[in-house]
């Protein structure tokens, strides 16, 4: 799924800064993601990975640096941008179904009121559902479904406007191992289907070495990007998180991770 070397860039960052009022987050972040990359995006526990994807959606400015994505400046409601947030307990006995929750991601402000293209909304949405492979159960009540599946509709209702960039915040959190590889797997199918740029916050990485292309970190007030080869190694794990993380190789060649267990607990800033 890596992009060809004439890939216009979609991102293009240039000695970016992240802050909250006064608190700077991090700095001098360069870097540039092309059309079709899916990209991991790791960090200690409060380093600013969702900062990032705020600054992405332009739900915050720089503080410093200048950043584009898409071509054009940061700005919310960005039609072309699919975004999962972390994801919360959803009451279970909500009444709303999987499929009308999956129809907010063409607009989120027509809740319950049918304007517009009524045939072409239900349409896509129905294709959203189809391409995460929920239609036997988007018509039971959101919040008596699994996290597996709630994650699903999570992704669909993203996916039903139809954009350019999913930009997703931990959504393996809470899942068990299967569910994540499942879910990992599903991504980047349909990243690879509908040609999207992927940026995906997780904790954990083993799931998803096999399938991204590059990995940004997010640590010591800094940004920094590489191929997983590259910098996922035992010597750089551990300066990251400022703790002990090994970094395995089976006979086949694989890597595994190891020591980031407890960091997959908590939720990022």
């Amino acid at each position: 799924m890596a992009p060809s070397a004439a890939t216009e860039p979609v991102i293009i960052a240039d000695q970016l800064a992240a802050a909250y009022g006064t608190g700077l987050i991090w700095k001098d972040a360069t870097f540039r993601i092309d059309a079709g990359e899916f990209v991991a995006v790791l960090g200690p526990n409060g380093s600013g990975k969702s900062t990032l994807l705020r600054l992405l959606l332009g739900l915050l400015p720089p503080a410093a640096g200048s950043l584009l994505v898409l071509g054009k400046r940061p700005h919310r409601g960005n039609p072309d941008i699919g975004y999962v947030p972390q994801r919360r307990n959803i009451d279970r006995d909500l009444p709303v179904r999987g499929r009308d929750f999956v129809h907010l991601g063409i607009d989120g402000n027509r809740w319950g009121v049918a304007l517009g293209n009524a045939t072409g909304d239900r349409r896509r949405v129905d294709e959203a559902i189809g391409s995460v492979e929920a239609l036997s159960y988007a018509d039971r009540q959101i919040g008596r479904l699994s996290g597996g599946e709630q994650q699903r509709l999570l992704l669909a209702q993203a996916l039903a406007g139809r954009p350019k960039m999913l930009l997703l915040d931990e959504p393996l959190a809470s899942l068990d191992l299967r569910n994540q590889i499942v879910i990992a797997e599903l991504v980047a199918d349909l990243a690879r289907a509908n040609r999207l740029t992927v940026l995906l916050i997780a904790h954990d990485i083993n799931p998803l070495l096999p399938i991204v292309d590059r990995v940004l970190y997010v640590a010591h007030g800094g940004v920094a990007i590489g191929k997983p080869a590259d910098v996922i190694t035992t010597e750089q794990l551990s300066r990251l998180y400022d703790s002990p993380v090994e970094v395995l190789h089976d006979s086949h060649g694989h890597m595994f991770v190891v020591g980031l267990e407890a960091e997959s607990a908590h939720h990022d800033a």
